[in-house]
């Protein structure tokens, strides 16, 4: 090697350290920078939400008058129109405590399926702690409810902070910053400014209800947010403690070998449904063909029970059940009723849907179940509408019931075809008898919606049945298309009961792929390959 060369290789080498150095020193400078401006901005919370707890203890009176007249105008305007009521009361419920334990539920139960406990750590003692500083700092300051001339809602409770309003902010806030940060830039603002317009909407929905004062919604959101910081700093600082590298300040700035496991699908997965436009096609025909026979049976049906006797059996029933109602009976079965109703539907499925994507990683359980749902919906309807049968002619113990005609069954259509596909999910990613047992034991839940709905005169059996071909003929038909669970899809089924890592395949195949309790495969979890240092989104 000349002197040349040398003298270039330490210059070179030289230069190497020059940049090394100035690169830690930027990032060192950024973190310091970082780190101030959120020790300053915490500090600003918790300087403004004393200055309002002080204000409302001591009961300032230009500010009381401000509440009071916020309070008054927004009642004024729920109070007079009904629609307007059931909306600020539908989003309201979207902060109740039910509602959010439900959603942190999930989320948690999501993470410990991914192998990700201590983000699940994370979530539950954050909204742990959120739910008992709320009532806590509640009784220290004691403030009554506002009073207006005319109630639309009615709760019990101190005032201040709104609880609604805190617990929304740092249950939907735990989600964005857990979730969020490995999605692209675009679905993570829309995801951002998708959760502060609840928030808001949840806070302003308690003032028009006239349950909280502007105050007391603002008190709740600065604690949720100073609470959210702390507990979100003090989990930054346990895994730097724990000296787990690679993760940034978010609990969702995760080791990139981790990313995937916190995306609902990897990156690098198959497509959804290979021959999008061949399954529509026949999703179409089959739904045509469907509505044509259920319209045929239903035009029958309400043919021979107008007409003839040979359908007299139809209406015994259902009289026979009427005549034998009892509170008690009349109490359980009502349950079922619930379970039944739209409202319920929908949120089983979006949980069912959230676990079925955190164990398969892939988006066909719940294209399968939003495609079964979606088919039924309109299938109910357009045939009830054509069918046009009158429902029962005994007391209804439901006297609203819905505008829609008794043939088929709504409920029972929309029970059966939720649990049976859960369970249909169930019984092909599992052979162990003691989650087959659950997926048969869902079953039970649409036969006893079915009980319900003859027990109140809501239907005749022949209805129950004309729902029980909806529902099977066009769920079974959806997962013919779909094929939610499939084996020759490597990335349809979960890794579940053998642990493989970087020095132990034991149960898996040369491709990759792992037996599910003896039955059908399923790809290593991308986490487990050697982690790709440019893989980092940003």
């Amino acid at each position: 090697m000349s002197v040349d060369q040398r003298d270039g290789d330490v210059a070179t080498g030289a230069d190497s350290s020059v940049v090394a150095h100035h690169s830690e020193a930027e990032a060192a400078e950024r973190f310091a920078v970082r780190s101030a401006a959120a020790l300053l901005g915490a500090m600003g919370i918790g300087i403004g939400f004393g200055v309002l707890t002080a204000l409302v203890r001591t009961r300032w009176e230009p500010m009381q008058t401000a509440d009071q007249t916020v309070t008054d105008h927004l009642v004024a305007v729920v109070a007079d129109n009904k629609a307007l009521q059931n909306i600020v009361t539908g989003i309201t419920k979207l902060g109740a405590t039910s509602t959010l334990v439900v959603v942190l539920t999930v989320a948690t139960i999501w993470l410990l399926l991914r192998r990700l406990p201590r983000l699940a750590v994370y979530v539950v003692l954050t909204a742990a702690g959120g739910l008992i500083l709320n009532p806590v700092v509640k009784e220290l300051v004691a403030r009554l409810r506002p009073v207006v001339d005319e109630p639309v809602y009615t709760t019990d409770g101190w005032s201040f902070p709104s609880g609604h309003a805190m617990s929304s902010l740092v249950c939907y806030g735990v989600v964005l910053l857990v979730f969020t940060p490995t999605w692209q830039a675009g679905a993570r603002r829309a995801a951002t400014v998708f959760a502060v317009g609840i928030v808001i909407a949840i806070g302003v929905s308690r003032i028009a209800l006239g349950v909280h004062y502007l105050t007391d919604v603002l008190g709740g959101w600065l604690l949720g947010t100073l609470w959210l910081v702390l507990a979100t700093a003090a989990f930054h600082r346990w895994r730097r403690d724990a000296r787990i590298d690679s993760t940034g300040p978010l609990p969702g700035d995760v080791a990139p070998a981790e990313e995937d496991d916190l995306r609902p699908v990897p990156v690098q997965h198959p497509p959804t449904l290979p021959h999008p436009w061949q399954g529509i096609g026949e999703l179409a025909v089959a739904w045509v063909l469907l509505v044509g026979g259920l319209v045929g049976i239903g035009i029958l049906v309400r043919t021979l029970a107008t007409d003839t006797a040979v359908l007299g059996w139809d209406h015994r029933v259902v009289a026979m059940l009427a005549e034998h109602r009892n509170p008690t009976l009349t109490s359980i079965l009502d349950v079922f009723g619930e379970i039944g109703n739209t409202i319920a539907i929908i949120t089983v499925a979006l949980i069912v849907a959230a676990l079925a994507v955190g164990i398969a990683r892939s988006w066909r359980p719940v294209l399968f179940l939003g495609t079964a749902l979606l088919g039924e919906i309109t299938l109910f309807l357009t045939t009830a509408a054509i069918v046009d049968r009158d429902r029962p002619r005994v007391a209804h113990l439901n006297p609203d019931l819905p505008p829609t005609a008794s043939f088929p069954s709504g409920h029972v259509a929309a029970a059966l075809t939720l649990y049976a596909g859960t369970a249909a999910l169930v019984w092909a990613t599992t052979r162990r008898w003691q989650y087959r047992v659950f997926a048969a034991a869902a079953l039970l839940i649409p036969a006893l919606v079915a009980a319900q709905r003859l027990y109140t005169g809501a239907h005749h059996p022949t209805d129950i049945i004309g729902s029980i071909l909806l529902s099977s003929i066009w769920t079974a038909i959806v997962w013919w298309v779909v094929r939610p669970v499939s084996t020759g899809d490597r990335s349809a089924l979960p890794c579940v009961r053998h642990r493989c890592d970087g020095a132990d395949f034991s149960g898996c195949d040369q491709a990759g792929q792992v037996q599910i309790d003896g039955g059908a495969t399923s790809t290593r979890s991308p986490r487990l390959a050697e982690p790709n240092p440019h893989s980092r989104s940003h």
